[in-house]
């Protein structure tokens, strides 16, 4: 059975009744009925933290899978990475960790992969289904080694959002080590594009589409969100108020 938004809701409810003292302590209370909160922890409560996202059948991909957000960084530093297909770019990975890493796209190619062929489901009402091809997050972080203090993975874009803050976005360990969260070099057996995020993007496949990194540049483990940013996880979520969990 897939499990959504609804029927998450439902369970925790059913839940929560035998929860009665633990609700009544007001901090709690605020703290778990917030709309993310509750979200988040009813999805982790029923589903395994390793839970799967469906996966599809090949002859399901869809036939385009449409770009979301930003097309093209378009960017004069992205734009000198493109033209030398991005020979020269490296991922940057530190923050929190025991051993920072610079990592060229054939490095990343020589970890083991993952392929997955999953839904895109997009904020504004759409989705696409697609194969992706990539390196889990999680063997790049224990390549790292991960300090204890290192609560959230931060992903840093080469899109400027023009002329902005650049575009963020982060997910907790949780998902950053979940065994679908990977960082895609692939869309249907073809390198990535760069209408969707050349030449890697995050993939979590429990969470909607502005999630989804594109154009990654670096990767910042980090204690809290606070001071990134607006302090609130992500791009959108400080400039449109999104929720950071969003879990589906």
């Amino acid at each position: 059975m897939i499990l959504n938004r609804r029927t998450l809701i439902v369970g925790a409810a059913a839940t929560l009744a035998g929860c009665d003292r633990l609700a009544k302590n007001g901090t709690v209370r605020e703290a778990l009925f917030s709309a993310e909160n509750f979200h988040r922890w009813a999805q982790r409560s029923l589903m395994a933290r390793d839970a799967l996202a469906h996966e599809f059948r090949p002859d399901q991909i869809s036939p385009f899978f449409r770009p979301n957000g930003t097309a093209n960084p378009n960017t004069p530093e992205y734009k000198a990475l493109w033209r030398t297909g991005f020979a020269d770019w490296r991922l940057q990975v530190g923050g929190l960790v025991e051993r920072p890493l610079s990592l060229s796209l054939a490095q990343l190619h020589a970890f083991p992969h993952r392929e997955q062929i999953t839904r895109h489901d997009c904020v504004e009402g759409w989705s696409a289904i697609g194969k992706w091809r990539g390196v889990p997050l999680k063997r790049v972080l224990d390549a790292a080694r991960l300090r204890d203090g290192a609560r959230y993975i931060v992903l840093h874009c080469a899109d400027d959002m023009g002329g902005g803050n650049g575009y963020y976005e982060s997910i907790d360990r949780v998902d950053a080590f979940h065994p679908q969260t990977i960082l895609a070099f692939a869309l249907n057996d073809q390198p990535l594009r760069v209408a969707n995020g050349a030449p890697l993007r995050l993939r979590v496949e429990r969470q909607l589409g502005y999630k989804q990194a594109k154009y990654l540049m670096r990767i910042e483990a980090v204690a809290s969100l606070d001071g990134i940013g607006g302090g609130k996880g992500g791009f959108w979520e400080d400039h449109a108020g999104y929720d950071w969990y969003a879990g589906i």
